[in-house]
């Protein structure tokens, strides 16, 4: 690629990234996505913020390189957000980021670059693409602690030619040395935290800014025994302990979320193991899956040995070889064998034996 268009988001590692890419010759511009969010209470970082969108400009002057700002808070809205209600009303958790970067970065902002007539997008994450099989594969990055590809497995493979990962090779201690070296602003900015638009006080609140139905309903067991009352269950997530306001002499844990009756079932902390999962919206980053893998069902979750098994809906079943415990349906399971990110898709059902006799 000759010609590259940044997603420079106000922090540091995209503001290396399009160092970086100018260094090794190409000819760069910046793009920040203005997505209408709220500024950030107390200090906080956004990604996609009023301040980093200034942050991005500032960088951009040093660099000496173009910055353009395109308004997709209609995309992010259609896209992210009213899924992201909706999937919280039928007692699903969803994850955000996943589907930003699947329809928004890799995909709205993307096909703008390509229609400019640039060759292909950069940003920070932290990931890399490398030729293979044939075609290209999504790889894990050298720095492990920041590894974000659990966040871009639904990026359609055909894109990743059209893509590049400038930090694939770099940690984030490097990155920061090389911004500072270099003079860029942002060089000792903090990381940007939680969900661009979420307000401080959380999804449950968010949620009712959005007009959204949010019911008070019942506490049960794995028995059906009434224990308490919830404030709805779109306040709730697979393995949460706080909250429930619930007397019992051993720890309650919220372990599945009965959208039908408008019910959170608790249990113990063994009861939110479950053997495995179904998942749907399957992404394949490969030919065809094998049929061992690894299987992440969280961001911050360790890869767990898995048997795959695709059903002829096209979904994929997962089981694993030690149950894991707080497997939550909304969330995204990505496989990898080793170093290659295999594909992945949208949680839908728990294999968990306790609910299941029930």
């Amino acid at each position: 690629m000759k010609k590259v268009a940044v997603a420079m988001s106000g922090g540091v590692d995209s503001a290396v990234a399009a160092l970086l890419l100018q260094q090794s010759g190409h000819e760069t511009v910046g793009v920040t996505m203005c997505l209408g969010v709220a500024p950030a209470e107390g200090g906080r970082a956004k990604c996609c913020g009023v301040r980093e969108i200034e942050d991005a400009g500032s960088v951009c002057r040093a660099l000496g390189i173009r910055h353009y700002v395109v308004d997709f808070a209609a995309d992010l809205e259609e896209k992210v957000i009213e899924p992201f209600v909706a999937e919280y009303l039928r007692g699903r958790t969803p994850n955000p980021c996943v589907a930003c970067n699947r329809w928004l970065k890799f995909g709205s902002l993307l096909s703008k670059a390509l229609a400019w007539g640039f060759d292909g997008l950069a940003t920070g994450h932290y990931a890399a693409i490398e030729t293979g099989g044939g075609g290209y594969l999504l790889k894990r990055p050298k720095d492990r602690r920041k590894d974000q590809t659990y966040f871009l497995h639904a990026i359609p493979r055909e894109t990743l030619a059209k893509v590049l990962f400038p930090l694939a090779g770099y940690t984030k201690d490097e990155v920061r040395g090389i911004a500072e070296r270099a003079g860029l602003p942002v060089f000792d900015k903090r990381e940007s935290q939680d969900v661009c638009f979420m307000p401080a006080d959380g999804h449950g609140a968010f949620l009712r800014s959005r007009g959204a139905g949010i019911e008070p309903g019942e506490i049960v067991n794995l028995e059906g025994r009434v224990l308490g009352r919830h404030e709805g269950i779109a306040c709730y997530t697979i393995g949460q302990r706080g909250g429930l306001r619930v007397s019992s002499p051993k720890p309650l844990y919220v372990v599945a979320i009965d959208a039908t009756h408008n019910r959170l079932v608790v249990g113990g902390k063994t009861d939110l193991r479950a053997g495995g999962l179904v998942a749907g919206e399957v992404n394949r980053l490969v030919d065809a899956f094998p049929e061992e893998a690894r299987a992440k069902i969280r961001y911050a979750h360790r890869a767990a040995r898995c048997r795959i098994s695709e059903e002829r809906d096209g979904r994929l079943t997962v089981r694993f070889a030690e149950s894991q415990e707080a497997v939550a349906p909304g969330q995204s399971v990505v496989l990898y064998d080793g170093e290659t990110v295999l594909g992945g898709g949208i949680i839908q059902e728990v294999l968990q034996w306790n609910l299941l006799k029930k």
